[in-house]
């Protein structure tokens, strides 16, 4: 039993104001494995004003300094890797594999890439006669999910800290054991009081709390799109950062090589269980191969059934069946998976990784994000309608193309409404900015784009 029952306000570990506690599972086994502290407002109050005090001597500590706690912190979590990489396994589910080179290994690139960044960062620079200054937003309110714990954190707090933000961190109660390790270590390195807070509990105590205090200054939070809307409807003139749904699309055009395509789009549609937001969960293939990549995809899909983890949670579990129950309702083939656990599976919340072809853009498995390992092919008769059902959803946050002519690609990749698009299964790119358009949210994080959204720019005349 891992119990964190403190929260960490003005540099110490303290008591909530509540007496209230909130269990966490491990989704492989359903057993309570720890508890965290149920937080209030009052302790948001508490956290945000330590966040306020600390800001002023912080905003003008050199950048040099504050660069140097980035490299701190990069120390202690390559230190510490082996411990977080079991802890997001018993918090979420990763199977260890995944969390030593995913869920650790991710973040461990995101620091390294803000350590270098930093180094040459343009804090200020001359256009004509004025001097044109980036200044720190200021109190900044980090709201961070279950399904990427370490990474989303990392992606917050590191460019808001090395901005001269100071920061207020709610991690999802569904993992937030993580968070705890990562607050020990900026402890363990010496970060000033009240730059770094963190206060768990729930979204709707909790985080509402944040997002309608008047001492934050920016909201940055990632999760679904339900609840980023309401964050942006409470927020009021806060700036606000969202990373929220996707539906991504993973094109294959005529002159594709399928074998490489299809297996590597079922690698990235499954991975984490299919709890990406960014997963290619729409494969677009021609009519004319569709059996051909059905027949693939399914076999890849069984073949990768006993190396996935659960899902996070009994309520996504409960989600992914759902959806999968109304696709097959709605008339879409199903060639691989399908409804309940894994043969011979009796405990935990596993998902068969499932394939489903002849899917319609109408259909609901095409439409909402399911954060499952569900995936969908989707045939086409032309170039220009891969586009538009490519482009049919209210997302628009990853994609993928492939083709034989890389110019092709380009192209088709810049008519894709994407925050980012992959040609032919091009590496992520941890030093290049990533969010979406339409409803997949607005902002940027990582490399200079994301360290610049913490960042305000003032000009003086002189």
């Amino acid at each position: 039993m891992i119990d964190r029952t403190s929260l960490y306000v003005g540099g110490a570990w303290v008591a909530s104001s509540s007496t209230e506690h909130i269990d966490v599972h491990d989704p492989a086994s359903e057993e309570v494995i720890g508890r965290v502290t149920a937080g209030t407002p009052q302790d948001v109050d508490r956290a945000v004003a330590a966040a306020r005090a600390a800001l002023g001597p912080w905003a003008i500590t050199p950048a040099a300094e504050r660069m140097a706690f980035v490299d701190r912190l990069l120390a202690a979590l390559t230190e510490g890797s082996e411990e977080m990489a079991r802890t997001i396994t018993a918090e979420m589910g990763a199977p260890p594999r995944i969390a030593s080179a995913v869920q650790v290994g991710l973040p461990l690139q995101v620091l390294a890439g803000y350590a270098a960044l930093l180094a040459d960062f343009p804090w200020e620079e001359r256009i004509g006669t004025s001097l044109v200054l980036k200044e720190p937003v200021g109190v900044v309110a980090a709201i961070t999910p279950w399904n990427y714990p370490l990474y989303q954190l990392v992606a917050k707090v590191v460019p808001a800290i090395a901005a001269g933000c100071t920061v207020v961190l709610k991690p999802s109660e569904i993992a937030p054991l993580s968070a705890y390790l990562v607050a020990d270590m900026l402890h363990a390195i010496g970060v000033p009081p009240g730059v770094f807070n963190l206060i768990t509990g729930t979204g709707a105590v909790v985080g509402a709390a944040l997002v309608s205090h008047d001492g934050v200054d920016m909201v940055s939070f990632t999760g679904s799109t339900r609840a980023g809307q309401e964050i942006a409807a409470t927020a009021g003139i806060k700036r606000v950062t969202l990373e929220l749904g996707g539906k991504s699309a993973n094109v294959l055009l005529d002159d594709a090589d399928f074998a490489k395509a299809v297996k590597a789009g079922v690698s990235n549609a499954f991975l984490n269980s299919g709890q990406t937001c960014t997963a290619w969960t729409r494969m677009i293939v021609p009519r004319a191969r569709q059996a051909e990549v059905a027949e693939t995809a399914a076999g890849l899909a069984d073949a990768m059934a006993p190396k996935l983890g659960p899902v996070a949670s009994r309520a996504q579990y409960d989600r992914v069946q759902a959806y999968i129950a109304t696709a097959i309702d709605e008339g879409a083939r199903l060639v691989a998976g399908g409804p309940g656990r894994p043969e011979s599976v009796t405990a935990g919340h596993y998902v068969r990784p499932t394939v489903f072809a002849d899917v319609a853009s109408s259909m609901t498995v095409a439409q909402e994000e399911i954060f499952g390992p569900v995936l969908s092919i989707m045939p086409y008769d032309d170039e220009a309608e891969a586009l538009a059902i490519a482009n049919s959803t209210i997302y628009g946050l990853a994609g993928g193309v492939w083709s034989a002519d890389a110019s092709r690609a380009l192209a088709f990749a810049r008519g894709m409404q994407a925050g980012q698009v992959d040609i032919n299964g091009a590496a992520f790119n941890p030093v290049a900015p990533f969010g979406g358009v339409k409803s997949s949210g607005v902002g940027r994080e990582l490399g200079r784009y994301g360290l610049e959204e913490f960042l305000v720019t003032k000009s003086i005349q002189l």
